[in-house]
């Protein structure tokens, strides 16, 4: 197992160096122009904006360079592109030897052709490595498997109970990926079609973790119908939704505080289950009642051990996440902290940019106030802070 200790350094290895014959066309499928905006463009903004993502790595067909570099522009956490092979496991090869330097402790390969993964699932990709050290997204078989002979003769039905079709993100600790494929390699195994078949091929065991229906590859022309329908509705969200959110955390002994995702130093630190943001939790809150799903306490309650201590960021993208899975985007973000101290002025346009990267919007569509209570009431004494947000939601109509 990963130890679960310190902050662990996540690397996304991106293949887009197929050439999408079954598809068609003068430009890989990778290239091609959703809603104005590339497929690769548009898979690389999603890790791009994940707040546990640390770099991205590009595995690109020969020539293809141009066309990359098109898609990659305003990618601050791309590090390096790589040249692929002619299979999809040579390809990811390369892209690994090429992380080799930067030597993260788990690496995430997605396909670049499945540009509708959501956060969500980035961060239980994150999760699931780390408790198991290789694992996929699996969806449940729903129709009925038969297995044929060379002469299309059923040989066998297989239970379609313990059947799972895998997506990407496919999610593991990074040597263990690496050297599970330099083994295929030195083996001359080179048929293998996803990255936990090589993992499997070298005797990890492999977990399956659940996977997302939206998450589709795209690999045919009528895939392709489906995603251009997909981003049209998206680009027409006509229900808008505004949700609040309050929270209040007191004082305790210590010598920072976070706030709106940014570690400030104080004389004092909040109190709480997790790293105790008021100003995050009271974002996310905004959020879920946008949506009407719950509340924080609902998502992550704070009798649960595995959020004691746990980055408030996690929340707020979660939030974001479940707006996504159901078509819709964030349109506002606004929050307000009261509190005698510390100064939020000082601090103000780093907390608006922290939002925005974490919930995966421009810097126009946050706001971040402050306010004393005139030495009124608990905030005015100094006994803790309070947050209040709204969250404007566009979904679309159903």
């Amino acid at each position: 197992m990963i130890d679960g200790t310190g902050k662990l350094r996540v690397a996304a290895l991106i293949v887009a160096a197929g050439r999408g014959s079954r598809v068609g066309g003068s430009l890989p499928k990778q290239y091609r122009l959703l809603g104005g905006q590339s497929v690769l463009a548009r898979t690389l903004s999603l890790f791009e904006h994940h707040p546990d993502i640390d770099s991205i790595t590009t595995v690109i067909g020969l020539g293809d360079e141009p066309l990359f570099q098109a898609s990659a522009k305003g990618i601050s956490k791309l590090t390096s592109s790589v040249t692929g092979g002619s299979t999809r496991q040579a390809s990811c090869l390369a892209g690994l030897k090429a992380l080799r330097a930067e030597k993260p402790d788990i690496v995430l390969l997605h396909d670049a052709a499945r540009p509708f993964a959501t956060p969500d699932l980035i961060t239980r990709a994150i999760e699931a490595a780390q408790r198991h050290e290789a694992a996929v997204p699996g969806l449940a078989v729903t129709d009925t498997i038969k297995q044929i002979d060379a002469e299309g003769f059923v040989t066998a039905t297989p239970d379609r109970a313990r059947l799972r079709s895998v997506q990407t993100p496919q999610a593991f600790a990074f040597d263990l990926i690496l050297v599970s494929h330099l083994s295929a390699a030195a083996a001359g195994i080179g048929t293998l079609t996803d990255d936990g078949a090589v993992a499997e091929w070298a005797g990890h065991p492999l977990f399956i973790f659940e996977g997302e229906t939206t998450n589709m590859k795209l690999t045919t022309e009528s895939d392709f119908q489906r995603a251009e329908q997909f981003v049209s509705e998206l680009a027409a969200l006509g229900d808008v939704r505004t949700g609040t959110g309050f929270d209040v955390h007191a004082f305790t002994d210590g010598d920072h505080v976070w706030l709106n995702g940014l570690k400030i130093p104080h004389e004092r630190a909040l109190k709480g289950h997790s790293d105790a943001d008021v100003g995050l939790h009271a974002l996310t809150d905004a959020i879920l009642g946008a949506i009407g799903d719950g509340d924080i306490g609902s998502h992550f309650p704070p009798s649960d051990p595995q959020w004691k201590g746990a980055a408030s960021d996690r929340f707020l993208a979660h939030a974001v996440a479940l707006v996504t899975a159901r078509g819709g985007a964030i349109a506002h973000l606004d929050v307000t902290l009261l509190c005698e101290a510390p100064k939020i002025g000082p601090h103000r346009e780093a907390m608006r940019a922290r939002i925005a990267e974490i919930a995966g919007i421009p810097v126009d569509r946050v706001g971040v106030k402050a306010t004393t209570t005139e030495q009124l009431g608990f905030t005015g004494r100094r006994e803790g802070i309070a947050a209040m947000a709204s969250a404007t939601v566009r979904l679309p109509w159903h």
